[in-house]
């Protein structure tokens, strides 16, 4: 009769068997990605604990994955695809909470803090994303459509709007000068 520590052995070598790369394959991957990765997720969520969870989510359902993805560039933005997921449920979740304690005013973001990234943490979770991705990782209109789900058309507008409203709010917090947008007389 089998033992429940064989069984156990059993089926992780089982799961394992099943994993869509080789450990090499899979600790070379996250060498190369893990720490943009966590510092895209440190600056959406503002917390550096729910970063790290957020990331380790993210690699654990990364590995975990029904689909292969052979070319490198597709496994990157399908783990940042992941990762942003995550942080929306975080997010979607934490506002949850924040509407049962509504008296206890507890928030993720400090606003006592007037530097760039507190003024970025106001901004709505898909302008962070969208700026985030486009000038902290360098990603193309393409990619953030692939990491973000939307339409590559529809992210070069909404980029545009995002940082028009983060240009409001560095304004509104001092941060920035007034852009005053000349008309044609």
């Amino acid at each position: 009769m089998p033992t429940a520590s064989s069984l156990v052995d059993a089926f992780v070598t089982e799961r394992i068997s099943r994993l869509p790369m080789t450990e090499p394959a899979f600790l070379e991957f996250y060498a190369r990605t893990a720490g943009r990765l966590n510092g895209y997720l440190r600056k959406l969520t503002g917390n550096v604990a729910v970063a790290e969870d957020l990331l380790q989510e993210a690699y654990l359902r990364f590995l975990t994955r029904s689909r292969v993805l052979d070319d490198d560039e597709h496994q990157k933005n399908y783990l940042f695809r992941i990762a942003t997921n995550l942080a929306r449920d975080h997010f979607r979740l934490e506002q949850r909470h924040q509407i049962l304690e509504a008296d206890t005013g507890v928030t993720y973001f400090r606003s006592d803090n007037w530097d760039v990234w507190a003024v970025l943490a106001r901004l709505s979770s898909r302008d962070r994303e969208l700026l985030l991705l486009a000038y902290v990782e360098g990603m193309t209109h393409r990619e953030i459509g692939q990491v973000t789900g939307l339409m590559r058309a529809s992210v070069k507008p909404l980029l545009f709007r995002a940082r028009r409203r983060f240009a409001s709010a560095l304004t509104s917090a001092g941060l920035a000068p007034a852009v005053v947008v000349e008309t044609k007389s």
